[in-house]
């Protein structure tokens, strides 16, 4: 339904807050029609009543709200370009060996500073795979990470306190209201904080860096960690060969798609020396650790503003009494 507004008596970005609402949710379900499929409708819709404050302060509330908005959409797009980074260099190193065809060749990489093109060797060796720079080795996918598979947690039910149930849905949307709660007496291992990397083994295969707070980790998920190699390199090699696994589970007609152990096994990964990896891992790493702080900044601001909304919706709060708290966040 398309909701248009008369711009002399109401603000329609505040409208839009408005109708986002917890509380104007609410009044949405209880007032829909039941027969058959729940829904609402126009007659529903005009029938809706409205708590108008004058029109400059629904403008303020808008734009308080709106900045939240637009910082978090902003860490967004920062986010995205620092992902597009980390995995240009890593394919550029890693997949088409760029610098150590540049040493070959005695010339400078573009946009690479010398002491890291110095990194690379100036020659390939054969492997089984083919050519690998030079003191490089193989190594399968699960020897260099430990992937950790979830719990049933419907075991594990909570009873005072409570841990999220972080599944499949959680890695696209987070943590919501409509998540599972388990028991927080698990072992440690199974417990997903901020930074860890989760693997979907079946179903929608996805890899992504988890920023939805602590959790419970729940079957068909990997936890991938490593005791010998840092955090970015097996989180961009499983996603490298993440569609090579999505292919394999699309494969998979008769059940839900899926890998298997042995599909981490026959994937390979080339590795530099440790002293090599290390000085990448200073350039690197903190790509995916702003990743990070970005996403975690991300979820307090949504928190504050769902906090807010009500509380500005309602009256509670002036919009004068947050002003200066918003412009400390921002």
């Amino acid at each position: 339904m398309k909701l248009t507004v008369d711009s002399q008596q109401t603000d329609a970005l505040f409208l839009y807050y408005f109708f986002s609402s917890e509380e104007q949710q609410d009044y949405v379900r209880r007032n829909a029609v039941q027969t058959g499929v729940p829904h609402t409708n126009l007659e529903h819709l005009r029938r809706t009543p409205l708590l108008l404050p004058p029109l400059p302060e629904q403008r303020a509330i808008a734009a308080i709200l709106g900045a939240l908005d637009d910082k978090i959409e902003l860490n967004r797009t920062m986010n995205q370009r620092l992902e597009q980074m980390a995995q240009a260099l890593f394919k550029s190193w890693f997949v088409d060996f760029d610098p150590v065809h540049a040493n070959r060749n005695g010339e400078a990489m573009p946009g690479l500073a010398r002491e890291v093109q110095a990194l690379f060797p100036s020659a390939f060796e054969d492997s089984a795979l083919g050519e690998i720079p030079q003191g490089w080795q193989i190594e399968p996918l699960d020897r260099i990470a430990h992937f950790l598979n979830g719990l049933a947690l419907q075991k594990f039910p909570a009873i005072d306190d409570y841990l999220p149930v972080i599944k499949i849905a959680e890695l696209r949307k987070g943590v919501t209201e409509s998540s599972g709660k388990a028991s927080p007496n698990i072992e440690a291992k199974y417990i997903v904080d901020d930074g860890d990397i989760l693997f979907s083994w079946s179903g929608s295969l996805e890899v992504v860096v988890w920023c939805g707070g602590r959790g419970a980790l729940n079957q068909h998920l990997f936890k991938v960690t490593s005791a010998q190699y840092p955090r970015w390199f097996y989180y961009l090699w499983t996603k490298e060969h993440l569609p090579e696994f999505q292919s394999i589970a699309a494969g998979k007609a008769t059940t839900m798609g899926h890998i298997q152990r042995h599909h981490l096994t026959a994937a390979t990964t080339r590795v530099p020396p440790p002293h090599v990896l290390k000085s990448m891992t200073n350039i690197i790493e903190p790509l995916l650790m702003h990743i990070v702080n970005n996403n975690i900044a991300s979820r307090t601001l949504a928190a504050t503003r769902d906090a807010l909304l009500p509380k500005l919706l309602s009256g509670e709060v002036r919009v004068r009494e947050v002003e200066k708290m918003i412009e400390e966040i921002m």
